[in-house]
């Protein structure tokens, strides 16, 4: 049984039905950003899916930025994490350690896809994420 992290594949690589989504792992202060979806009542990182030709590293940057309020810049490559999502289709997503360079966590509006933002202590985010993967992810921070 594997980890679900891994290295990725080389650009071109990814098979065309492969949900392709990316995001970012920002700490600071001994804490983390994370974000509630009610859709799924779950807390995580913040990701989201590529748009058209997108990068993965422009989509991360983006994501992370509408889903936080919070502007980055790309640190280090983290892992691809991959998994089957609830609709029963293979997605990866690409994380990288992300870095804040502007705005706030009070600047992101509740709203259906993203509720809530907070940091949280790295000691409290273990348990509050709610899949395993991303407490994997956590760990490689640590």
């Amino acid at each position: 049984m594997g980890t679900g992290l891994r290295r990725p594949e080389p650009q071109g690589a990814e098979e065309v039905d492969v949900i392709r989504a990316a995001g970012g792992v920002i700490p600071r202060d001994r804490s983390v950003v994370l974000v509630h979806r009610p859709k799924y009542d779950d807390w995580s990182f913040p990701k989201g899916k590529l748009d058209g030709s997108e990068s993965f590293h422009d989509a991360a940057l983006r994501e992370v930025e509408e889903e936080t309020g919070l502007r980055c810049r790309l640190g280090r490559w983290l892992s691809d994490v991959e998994y089957v999502d609830a609709d029963g289709r293979q997605k990866i997503v690409r994380y990288w350690l992300m870095e804040v360079v502007g705005g706030d966590v009070a600047d992101h509006e509740p709203d259906a896809e993203i509720d809530a933002v907070e940091w949280v202590p790295m000691e409290e985010a273990v348990g509050r994420l709610t899949h395993d993967l991303d407490r994997k992810l956590l760990a490689l921070i640590k």
